[in-house]
Formats: C-alpha cells, structure tokens, sequence
C-alpha cells in the first residue's frame, strides 16, 4: 500500500480516540450534574460509573484499532455518548421513582449499566469473530428462519400492561426478540435482494407514469406484509410490525432505484393499517388515544380508566420550552412507569428543552449519515444493502418512538435506541454498531490504492 493509505487508519483512530475521551467527559459531567442538581451532593456511585464508562469506550476503541484500523471514527463515538446520555438519564429518573414509593418502579440505571458493558462485550465479539461481513450471506435462509420463530414465539407468552405480545420470558430473565429480528431480516433482504435484484428492477409495467413491478415478483413483499399484519393481529405489536415490512420496502427501493415498490408498499402498509386497525381492539384502542390523548383527564376518562401518558408527554414537551427547566427540575413522574422507557424522551423535553431534544435527534441523524455513508462506500452489493437495511431499521424506530410520544403517530412501545431502558434493545443496537464497523472497514480497505 502507498505511504498515504498506511498513514490514513491511524488518524482515525486517534480522531476517534480525541471523540471518546469527550464522550467519557460529557457522560460522567451529566451524571455528577444530575447528582449535585437534585440531591446537593455527588452521587454514591460517581467512582464506579466514571470507571466504567471509561472502560467501555476504551476497550472497544483498542479491539477496533486493531481489528477495524480503517472503520468509519465517528460510528463509535456517537453510539458510546447516545449510551452515556441515556444512562445518565436513568439515573435522573431513579431518583424521582425512589422518591415516588406509589409508582413502584425499581431503579434501572445499575441494570442499564450491566446491559451496556454487555452490549459492548457482544460488539467486540463481532468485530473479532467476524472478519468479512460477506461470510453472512452464506447463512441468509438460516437466519431468516430463526428470525422467524424469534417473531412468532412472544405469540406464545403473556402480554405486557397493555396486551402487546413482546416479550419472551425463560425464568427470571426475558428477551425482547423484536429487537434482535431487525437485524437478522436486513441481513437476509440484503443477500436475498443482491442475488434477485436484476428481476426485480428490471421487469414490470407502467402504469400511469410509473413501472410498477411485475405479478409474480409481488410475491416476496405481499408474503412481507401478510407476516408483518400478522405480528400485529397475534402479537399486538406495532412497532415492530411497521419497522419489518418498512425496511423491506426501503432496502427494495434501494436496490431497484423503482418508485413503484415505495408505492405499493404504502398502499399494502395504508391498507394493512386501516384493516387491523378497525377490527384489532388493542391496535383501534392506541389510535383512540392518539386521536384523543385528552380524554383521560375528563370524567368519562378518568371513569374508563384511560391513559393520560400521551397527553402527559404533551404537556411536558410544552411546558419545557426552548431551554428546558433543567436537569432533575422536571416533573418525569408524572408520566408514570413508562417514564424510562418509551417515554424517556418526554424527559429530554422537559427538561432540556427543544434544543436538548433537537440535540438528541442530531446525534441521531448523524449516526444514520455515517451509517449511509458506509453503504454508499461499500463496493460489494451485499454490504450497501446490510448498511441501509441496519440504519434504516434505526431510524424507523427513532421515527416511531419519537412520533409516538409526540403526538404525531399513535404510540407503539418501542424503545427509543441507546437511550430508553431495555437489555435487549441495547445489546441489538451495539450489534448493529459492530456490522456497521466491519462493513466500512472493508470498504475503506477496498478503496485504498494497492502497489
């Protein structure tokens, strides 16, 4: 390799390096802010948690140095401080649920904190056994099977609160499959779509303006939306029903450069939705409510029993302004048990502001562009897919939580990614993290020029 590629990777990484020692000095500025603002004085735990997110942006930056010396310097960063801020928010909740015996809500930040060095240690097994992203593609039809019976086994257990069928339960411990399907279907529509492509782009019929796809290529996204209503009959579960079918259209798209699959998979999804909607009591009973989110605070309301976490959430992002009321000055209890999952970003809006909350979504939308940007420098057809697929999943959910909570969609359960309270989101995310790593070091790898 020339003198100018072998100088390349060690400037990012040490770009990265410069980014997670900011990252490290945020966190912990948050957690001990948080402490001093609602208490007066330093948290129990400040050594310990200081310790452990340092050791959690270390250990992977030195695994990634030398295993991904070429991957994108700005993927972990983002993901370690979207962690940190969420951390540091469910510390800021603990202590108004401790203070609040009637919600009964136990504290999640210690729990939180195992799950990332859990996340962290599953990424960094990725980045070590994972050499080649493309060796996955050998597994596509495996992995959309177990994908499968991950998607179909909550149908067998109990509902949560509200009746949705999320969670798998094996003793003590549950698992949130949903979490970990999203990454299995991008990997399996990636290698399914770079092997099919060719038909699906360039066969079909105009109509209107427009080429739609053919009859018998309908087949694969029909059998997509009769799964993805079918999770939502059986398994009351919206959001993960909106983010299956909605990555296969955009990976589709994607693939084909056809508008006519973004139309058809919006008339199916319009179509699936108004069906399920009408007849599904669970899935009409969540639009009502969005529809309405005041109702619980009148007197036929309150006699039903409604929710007012909606309309909560909405007089929380209203009262906070531009600025915020500030860390720990805000009332999160309000919102009920929901507070430091779902609803978590209700907190940042109270709290923070407008400008906390835009910060948020920034931190976001950057990590999707890193992401997009991996998928655009990828030089082999199965990598751009997998890419887009991944940050596609990641900011359907962000979209879907955040319209939910905000008024503009109707609520769907799902954790906001990184920062709402969940295992087995977390350890999903930090997966997602790991893929996108490996795919843009070997893009990098591929487009550095060779002697």
């Amino acid at each position: 390799m020339t003198f100018a590629a072998l100088a390349q990777a060690p400037n990012r990484r040490r770009t990265e390096a410069w980014l997670l020692a900011l990252v490290v000095l945020i966190t912990v500025f948050g957690y001990v802010y948080t402490g001093l603002s609602m208490t007066g004085r330093l948290p129990d735990g400040m050594p310990r948690f200081a310790a452990s997110i340092f050791f959690v942006a270390l250990v992977p930056h030195l695994v990634v140095r030398r295993s991904a010396p070429r991957a994108d310097p700005l993927i972990l960063p983002l993901a370690t401080l979207l962690t940190g801020i969420g951390l540091v928010l469910l510390h800021r909740l603990d202590i108004t649920y401790v203070a609040t015996p009637r919600l009964k809500m136990a504290p999640a930040a210690s729990g939180q904190l195992v799950w990332t060095v859990i996340g962290v240690a599953v990424c960094i097994v990725v980045l070590l056994v994972l050499r080649d992203h493309r060796l996955i593609q050998r597994y596509i039809y495996l992995t959309m099977a177990v994908a499968l019976v991950m998607l179909m086994a909550p149908a067998f257990f109990p509902g949560d609160t509200f009746g949705a069928k999320r969670w798998i339960f094996i003793g003590p411990l549950s698992l949130q499959p949903g979490e970990f399907v999203k990454i299995a279907i991008a990997v399996f529509f990636a290698g399914y779509l770079t092997v099919n492509r060719d038909a699906l782009a360039l066969t079909g019929r105009r109509f209107l303006g427009v080429q739609l796809p053919p009859g018998r290529q309908l087949a694969p996204i029909f059998t997509i939306w009769v799964i993805s209503l079918l999770v939502l009959v059986f398994e009351r579960d919206l959001g993960t029903s909106l983010i299956f079918f909605g990555v296969f259209v955009i990976m589709l798209y994607m693939a084909t450069e056809r508008t006519g699959w973004v139309l058809c998979g919006l008339a199916m999804a319009t179509v699936g939705a108004i069906t399920v909607g009408s007849i599904e009591p669970h899935v009409k009973g969540r639009i009502e409510a969005w529809q309405n989110p005041m109702t619980a605070f009148t007197p036929d309301g309150r006699d039903a029993g409604l929710s007012d976490q909606l309309g909560q959430a909405l007089f929380s992002f209203g009262s906070g302004g531009i600025g915020g009321s500030g860390l720990g000055q805000g009332h999160p209890e309000l919102i009920g048990f929901a507070g430091n999952s779902d609803f978590i970003l209700t907190t940042v809006g109270e709290e923070l502001g407008l400008a906390g909350t835009m910060a948020i979504l920034l931190l976001y939308a950057l990590l999707a562009q890193r992401g997009l940007r991996v998928g655009l420098t990828a030089r082999d057809p199965f990598g751009k897919l997998l890419a887009v697929g991944l940050v596609g999943a990641l900011l359907l959910q962000v979209f879907v939580v955040t319209g939910g909570v905000t008024g503009l969609i109707p609520l769907t359960g799902k954790a906001l990614p990184f920062l709402a309270k969940g295992g087995s989101s977390l350890v999903a995310n930090w997966v997602m993290v790991a893929l996108l790593l490996r795919i843009s070091d070997a893009a990098q790898r591929r487009r550095e020029p060779t002697r």
